[in-house]
């Protein structure tokens, strides 16, 4: 019973005693553990440091450097690529200077730094990057081993076939009797097998170990058919004398759902670059885009109000400035605008949107709405 009051005294005095502990300094509390038990101070002491908050927040890291430090996994044509001059661009690229058009106004102030693999985790855990706008597609593992979070969708993918127009094919469940190369050893292979066995048609395996020759292999015509990422296979398409002789089949065997990686310990920078791309495909939804940001200011439509900043303040929430949407906008243009500077008719190698259309147009793309 006595035992029972103490620690009832002792559970009313905890909250006063933390409390008032930043104010009068560490001797307080210091005097506060030598009088619990060993185990219950450890307790205390433990709740007090997980409720205080991380000392080096990556937006104040990355106002005080001055520019944005973005990176992304193996490079591929349309996602990331880089000129004579040393100049990246591409999807990758478009999506940082929209994070830096976030946080500064100016989307010019990045440096993009470009990682071998399919996924890294690296550069993240020792602060060599801010964000990686693209990484390995999006698992369970990927999100709760590496002290990492993916921010959103910016990019849906999965396996999927190339083939010449010359076969005359539009679809994936006409393929039969043909050849098809594909990585050996690995979850492609399986997932040919079946495909190929749910839709009781006949194929061929062309294995090979890397995609370099799997390419070789297409191009000169030792399989009908190619299958591998639907970006990986862009990228092939986009290297062969002429890409609009060849299409890529509009269904995919598997999902993959790429997009930017921030760092898990951080909060107020994960929502920052969430928002950033909901911003994206929210401005792509309602009509906003890089040419009319000005005229649409006397709209009365209330979801172009709060994108332009002209109505409510998501911003002050992220500590950035209410028009930080419209200066995303500005900068890089809406989702549509990207995907079709990168992917569009203009690339000699159009890829069709698909899945990345607007959940309006049939597509899996959509974001919260701004309000």
């Amino acid at each position: 019973m006595a035992r029972a009051i103490r620690l009832a005294r002792l559970n009313r005095s905890l909250p006063s005693a933390i409390m008032h502990t930043p104010v009068k300094g560490t001797i307080r509390l210091i005097l506060f553990f030598k009088r619990l038990p060993a185990a219950l101070a450890a307790m205390v002491c433990l709740m007090t440091l997980v409720s205080l908050p991380t000392a080096a927040q990556t937006l104040d890291a990355v106002r005080a450097r001055g520019f944005l430090i973005c990176g992304a996994t193996n490079p591929l044509p349309g996602f990331a690529q880089v000129d004579a001059d040393g100049r990246w661009s591409g999807f990758d690229v478009d999506l940082c200077r929209a994070i830096a058009a976030a946080v500064f106004g100016d989307p010019n102030l990045i440096e993009f730094r470009s990682f071998r693999g399919e996924a890294r985790f690296a550069p993240l855990q020792t602060r060599a990057v801010d964000v990686l706008t693209r990484d390995g597609p999006w698992t369970g593992r990927r999100d709760t081993l590496y002290g990492a979070n993916y921010a959103g969708t910016a990019f849906f993918d999965g396996q999927a076939f190339l083939t010449p127009q010359s076969l005359g094919l539009v679809s994936a469940f006409e393929l039969d009797n043909v050849r098809i190369c594909v990585i050996d050893g690995g979850d492609d292979l399986e997932r040919i097998q079946e495909f190929f066995f749910a839709n009781q048609a006949t194929y061929t395996e062309v294995p090979y170990e890397d995609i370099e020759d799997l390419a070789l292999a297409y191009r000169t015509g030792l399989c009908d058919a190619m299958s591998a990422s639907g970006r990986q296979l862009q990228a092939i398409r986009r290297a062969l004398p002429d890409p609009n002789g060849h299409r890529i089949l509009p269904e995919r065997i598997s999902k993959e759902l790429l997009g930017p990686v921030v760092r898990e310990d951080d909060t107020q920078w994960f929502n920052i670059v969430k928002w950033t791309l909901f911003a994206l495909i929210n401005a792509e939804e309602v009509g906003v885009t890089s040419l009319n940001t000005e005229s649409l200011a006397t709209s009365h439509t209330p979801p172009i109000r709060r994108i332009l900043g002209i109505e409510g303040d998501l911003g002050s929430g992220l500590d950035l400035r209410p028009t930080f949407m419209a200066d995303i906008i500005r900068a890089v243009g809406n989702y549509a605008e990207l995907y079709d500077r990168h992917f569009g008719p203009q690339t000699g190698a159009a890829l069709l949107r698909g899945q990345n259309s607007l959940w309006s147009n049939g597509g899996l793309l959509y974001a919260p709405s701004v309000r």
